[in-house]
């Protein structure tokens, strides 16, 4: 009787590395988990860390390029604001602008 190692499902690792990278680079997650769906599909298996980095990943960019979009006007209305009031330090609204 010989102990044999089960055999391998392919992608199941890099399923297991998507989901960590989820958390951690969300993007790089869900590229990983796609990676891994794909593999663990054309052999005929499930691979649950990839569906679930898939879904973490996807999540998370979607924040990031909200959290992206929101500061990127944020700052073009300071801009603006501080092209039309010029240098110094400015009171508007109660909130401080410095400006140049």
């Amino acid at each position: 009787m010989t102990n044999s190692a089960p055999a391998a499902v392919p992608g199941k690792t890099l399923g297991i590395v998507a989901l960590v990278f989820a958390f951690l680079s969300s993007p790089i997650g869900f590229i990983l988990g796609l990676v891994a769906k794909s593999q663990s599909k054309k052999a005929g298996v499930s691979n649950t860390p990839a569906t679930a980095a898939i879904v973490l990943g996807l999540i998370g960019t979607i924040i990031i390029a909200i959290i992206i979009g929101v500061s990127v006007a944020g700052a073009g209305a300071l801009l603006g604001q501080c092209a039309d009031l010029g240098p110094g330090v400015h009171e508007a609204g109660g909130v401080t602008i410095t400006c140049g």
